[in-house]
């Protein structure tokens, strides 16, 4: 399928999917269930009000929303407290699963999300939404409940960029547009035509989720991507634009370890596909620059590099799908 029918069968704005009460009916009539999981790690200016929006709108309102939790990478704040008094249930990362090891990040909360929440459906939602909306779930799930052969859906939005002195409407998406969609447009081109495949918010089938290996770290969305499309192809992939997204910026040199660990997950994805190889094993180590006046120095950071496997291969997995 070329780029322009893909466009036009697999892309779609989230007013398709405004009429709530049909999403939850379809839901209903096809018996699944949906579970919306939040990763955070010190989200407390944002979380409660997100677990609030989805869960009146989508719980209480309408019953399209099954199950919503938070799963915790340790946060120091009141992100914990935020999220239980606005109605989810509170994970903490490190105590689920504690046999395969603790790998803090993102990926790994949302690899453990298949395992502590039931649904059918899984959503997963950043925490840092300061314009949080029910479109950010319902426009997810649309396409699924209403096209049987869509497993997994990403959106997309307009991602302003707020810097002091700068103000840039379009200007998110930054470590995207310099880094991953060109290594999809050389490697997989396409995966280029997804217009945010770095975006955090997206929805999948659990069988297709529970088949995959995990990034632990930021090259999550990179590696499952990959992972979808060379197994199932890209047909099976849906974007959703949900207009808008204002969320907190992050700095260059976060930005700078971001992009080390996505890189190791695309480079290790070339090599399982044998599209790469290399001589030796990649380096481990990020070193971030630190500048100011008279100052320029490097120091290392600590990346996440670790993989989980399929979570349908875990032993407690499988004991809980018995049970």
């Amino acid at each position: 399928m070329n780029d322009h029918s893909w466009l036009a069968r697999n892309n779609f704005h989230y007013s398709r999917f405004q009429d709530i009460g049909r999403l939850a009916l379809e839901k209903e009539r096809q018996g699944l269930t949906i579970s919306v999981c939040f990763p955070t790690l010190n989200e407390e200016l944002t979380i409660g009000e997100e677990v609030r929006c989805i869960r009146e709108a989508l719980m209480v309102e309408h019953r399209l929303v099954d199950e919503i939790a938070i799963i915790d990478s340790g946060s120091v704040d009141h992100t914990v407290e935020r999220a239980r008094a606005a109605g989810a249930d509170v994970y903490h990362s490190s105590d689920h699963l504690s046999a395969h090891g603790h790998m803090p990040g993102k990926g790994d909360n949302l690899w453990k999300s298949l395992y502590l929440l039931k649904g059918d459906i899984i959503v997963w939602v950043d925490a840092d939404i300061k314009n949080i909306h029910p479109k950010f779930v319902y426009g997810l799930v649309g396409p699924l409940l209403l096209d049987p052969t869509l497993q997994f859906v990403k959106a997309y939005y307009e991602r302003p960029l707020h810097r002091p002195g700068e103000e840039d409407e379009f200007g998110g998406g930054r470590v995207t547009e310099i880094l991953v969609r060109p290594l999809f447009s050389a490697f997989f081109p396409e995966l280029a035509r997804l217009y945010q495949p770095c975006s955090g918010e997206c929805a999948g089938r659990r069988e297709l989720l529970e088949s995959l290996p995990f990034a632990a770290g930021y090259g999550i969305e990179t590696g499952m991507l990959i992972d979808i499309h060379s197994r199932f192809g890209a047909d099976v992939i849906a974007q959703v634009n949900l207009d808008k997204r204002i969320h907190r910026n992050q700095s260059t040199t976060a930005l700078g370890r971001m992009g080390f660990e996505i890189l190791h997950t695309f480079l290790s994805r070339l090599q399982a596909l044998d599209r790469a190889q290399f001589a030796g094993a990649l380096n481990s180590d990020y070193h971030k620059l630190i500048c100011g006046p008279e100052i320029y120095k490097l120091e290392s950071a600590p990346v996440q590099l670790s993989e989980r496997p399929p979570i349908n291969t875990v032993r407690e997995y499988q004991e809980r799908g018995q049970n």
